[in-house]
């Protein structure tokens, strides 16, 4: 039985990797530092404790470990009470394989966090849209703003947009100028 953590010195992760590798070592105990990277054809079961509290792409990521060489491979999620969420989650790695389709589930339960802090879930403040609900709009308003920066418009119809913009959604949503 071999241990696997992000303290162990890189010599002593390579070492007991490819013990693992080998045959040398039947049960590998690890953390999440085997997520990426770590290729072990042989390697057929993955027991994942505390699945709940992992989001679905690493969930993926970590089940990938597993059943890249020719036997069966199992991976087994072991949880704890599950919320609502929690079992959609669950449910989700239960029933697919696809990591596009896993990774836009993720986003939809967990939220993508903060774009420019250090929230890793949850909804950003956006005040006008939602980013999941409304991907589509959000999609459609980048490439007009697009059209917008490749064909400006003249400086008359530049200052009545602003002037609209001040007159209608400067107080509901806070809107600064930007001079």
């Amino acid at each position: 039985m071999g241990l696997l953590h992000g303290r162990l010195r890189p010599a002593e992760k390579e070492e007991t990797i490819g013990l693992f590798q080998r045959g040398g070592l039947h049960i590998l105990v690890a953390t999440t530092v085997i997520e990426v990277g770590v290729d072990i054809p042989n390697a057929t079961v993955m027991v994942i404790e505390q699945a709940e509290r992992f989001g679905l792409a690493q969930l993926h990521q970590l089940r990938g470990r597993v059943g890249r060489g020719a036997h069966q491979s199992y991976c087994i999620l072991s949880t704890g009470k599950l919320t609502e969420t929690g079992q959609d989650r669950i449910r989700a790695m239960v029933e697919s394989n696809d990591g596009f389709y896993l990774a836009e589930m993720d986003l939809k339960l967990r939220g993508p966090g903060e774009f420019f802090g250090t929230k890793q879930s949850g909804l950003p403040a956006l005040r006008i849209a939602n980013i999941v609900r409304d991907r589509e709009l959000l999609e459609l308003a980048r490439s007009e703003a697009m059209a917008l920066v490749e064909s400006p418009p003249s400086s008359e119809e530049l200052r009545r947009c602003v002037q609209f913009i001040r007159e209608h959604w400067q107080r509901r949503y806070g809107l600064i100028e930007v001079g």
